[in-house]
């Protein structure tokens, strides 16, 4: 992965060259062999990572205090230790832009120079306007479009999918993902089943175009409405707003039916991971990596021992900050960078599923 965001790799005037190879543009001449012409292929790529997550560490043993629970029966249901609780005065939007101002100086890129920002979270600052104008204005990225998008704990994979096809098309060139949700805000302190799960923080990456061979190589996103009312917050939109009885129901808070999400995410994780490496003609030894959505370490757990897949190749954050939903992968792939576990020419498999139900799977060479 490219430490700089280099106007002339990433495209600029070379552009309609770029699209040569790539979907719905100009066709490689046959006489190429498929390695030349899979470098002409113009795909999306990560030039920069970043993220935030704050200050506030909320154990077990505090949750001990607020609800009857334990730390022993917390880590063996869940895996999590500790997660981080958003201070007062932070917001989505808030930690959506520390997060997208270091992914811009990890990539090189002064942010007046983004052309689009898309923040994925169901936890927005506002029913409107939404977090990623404020990230915006914030970044002084005076030029960039501005989106949020809502596909709960698949989020960043739907968005950065958005931008992959955004980037291919041509459309755009410099495109800031963020996955950014403050769910602290909507867990409910009495719930003992619930407020043992969630965290806040966010994670980013800044997406351009190249035709290295790195990048997107395989992304498909998914959802089934059958399944909507297994993950859910019904208050506070149009068919049920704020109201006394709402509140008295307690409708504003996270509600999770665990069993049915556990089976779920289990098979789907499984699934996922064989139709990529499917799509892309590898096998498990080709992967270095697999990031997958922080919802519990049970369900990865299960998956993993399923697919004989070595525990080292599967990145685990979920004992220090809990299910943080859209937020979670991008801070696990930007964790996993820093750490050495994902360096240039590795291949890695992104993983989302939430509520929706939506689920998802992206593969990246670094």
């Amino acid at each position: 992965m490219s430490t700089a965001f280099n106007r002339r790799t990433s495209g600029g005037a070379d552009l309609s060259l770029l699209r040569a190879g790539s979907v719905g543009g100009l066709k490689p001449r046959s006489n190429l062999t498929r390695e030349t012409q899979l470098s002409l292929q113009l795909r999306s790529a990560i030039y920069g990572t970043g993220c935030y997550v704050p200050e506030r560490v909320l154990d077990n043993a505090e949750l001990e205090r607020m609800v009857e629970t334990d730390d022993q029966w917390i880590v063996e249901r869940t895996g999590i230790s500790e997660r981080r609780i958003a201070a007062p005065d932070e917001t989505t939007s808030t930690m959506a832009i520390t997060a997208g101002r270091q992914a811009c100086a990890d990539a090189g890129l002064d942010p007046a120079e983004l052309d689009l920002i898309i923040v994925a979270t169901i936890t927005p600052d506002h029913l409107t306007p939404a977090s990623s104008c404020l990230v915006q204005q914030a970044l002084g990225a005076k030029r960039a479009a501005a989106f949020d998008l809502s596909a709960a704990c698949t989020g960043f994979l739907y968005a950065s999918t958005v931008a992959t096809g955004m980037i291919t098309s041509g459309m755009y060139e410099r495109v800031l993902v963020i996955g950014s949700e403050t769910l602290s805000r909507f867990t409910d302190y009495t719930d003992r089943n619930t407020c043992i799960l969630f965290g806040d923080g966010a994670g980013a990456a800044v997406f351009g175009p190249r035709r290295d061979g790195t990048g997107i190589l395989y992304t498909k996103i998914y959802a089934d409405g059958e399944y909507a009312d297994l993950l859910r917050i019904y208050g506070g939109g149009s068919k049920q707003p704020p109201s006394l009885a709402s509140l008295a129901a307690r409708d504003h808070y996270l509600h999770v039916a665990g069993r049915q999400v556990f089976k779920f995410a289990t098979n789907v994780f499984v699934q996922m991971i064989e139709e990529a490496l499917d799509a892309c003609g590898m096998t498990q030894d080709d992967v270095a990596l697999v990031i997958p959505h922080q919802v519990n370490a049970r369900i990865i757990d299960a998956a993993v021992r399923r697919l004989g897949l070595p525990t080292e190749k599967c990145f685990i954050n979920i004992d220090r900050y809990g299910n943080t939903s859209s937020a979670s992968v991008p801070i696990a792939l930007d964790e996993a960078r820093r750490q050495g576990k994902l360096n240039p020419g590795d291949v890695a498999i992104l993983l989302g599923f939430g509520s929706g139900l939506t689920w998802g799977a992206t593969v990246l060479k670094m």
